[in-house]
């Protein structure tokens, strides 16, 4: 099986949807069913809750918390768009699905995944509504949808049988599997080498880390990469290049880095 690509959602999401209800359009991960109906349970009777629960909850502000509370409550009833589209935050402008190739967006859609609070786990093209749900948030009777998923992902990951797991998950997402599970896991840090009271130093890009990742993932969804290796030839647009001198590994995960001298 050709390497996955975990990413994490976006909070910035497309609206609207000219696709069937989500229930009634194939989704990948079937298996996921279930477990998705009880979170969107919980998630239907928490937002029946006071408005300043609900505000904490999905931690957007008391002035768009209406807002959002309505979208969740049609989560059940609510047009569709493939994943890819719906997801519009920074990390999936700089991805740019749209401009692919046949060929890569044929990879895209059968490597990449997409680790969800309310869906768990996604693939590109699964049609999916607009809603709101961290997967740190904390659910009334559920708990955190992390927490929750962790089982569910974890066997869902195993299962596909990739031949390596390219981690670009936030920790925050990353704590909703088990990457023991792969044989070959693989995470990427950027960082840019500054000088500091005369000194170089290292310093992990946050800022712009969601930007960085976009251009990675083209990369490796036209190389299939399952090993970092394959990165030597690569110049990130940024400017940003792979230091194997940097690379630790850890049982099965590899940490490695690209670097950027400012």
């Amino acid at each position: 099986m050709p390497p996955l690509i975990l990413l994490p959602p976006s909070e910035k999401k497309a609206p609207g949807g000219d696709c069937p209800k989500w229930h009634e359009s194939g989704q990948s991960f079937p298996e996921l069913a279930a477990a998705r109906r009880q979170v969107i349970a919980a998630l239907l009777d928490a937002m029946c809750g006071p408005l300043e629960a609900r505000t904490k909850l999905l931690g957007v502000g008391a002035a768009r918390t209406e807002e959002a509370t309505a979208t969740n409550l049609a989560v059940d009833t609510s047009p569709t768009l493939p994943a890819i589209e719906r997801y519009t935050g920074v990390l999936y402008d700089a991805l740019d699905a749209a401009s692919l190739p046949t060929l890569l967006r044929k990879r895209l859609d059968a490597q990449v995944v997409v680790f969800s609070g309310l869906w768990g786990a996604v693939r590109p093209p699964d049609p999916i509504p607009d809603y709101k749900l961290k997967m740190g948030a904390a659910l009334p009777d559920l708990g955190r949808p992390a927490r929750f998923w962790k089982p569910h992902l974890t066997a869902a990951i195993a299962d596909a049988g990739a031949t390596a797991v390219w981690d670009l998950l936030p920790n925050e997402h990353a704590a909703a599997w088990d990457p023991t599970v792969a044989a070959n896991r693989i995470r990427v840090r950027f960082l840019d080498d500054v000088e500091k009271n005369g000194e170089r130093i290292l310093v992990t890009v946050s800022h712009w880390n969601k930007l960085l990742k976009g251009a990675l993932v083209r990369y490796l969804l036209e190389h299939r990469l399952d090993d970092p290796d394959g990165l030597v030839d690569f110049t990130h647009p940024e400017g940003y290049i792979y230091r194997p001198d940097l690379t630790t590994t850890t049982g099965d995960t590899t940490d490695i880095a690209l670097v950027s001298v400012r």
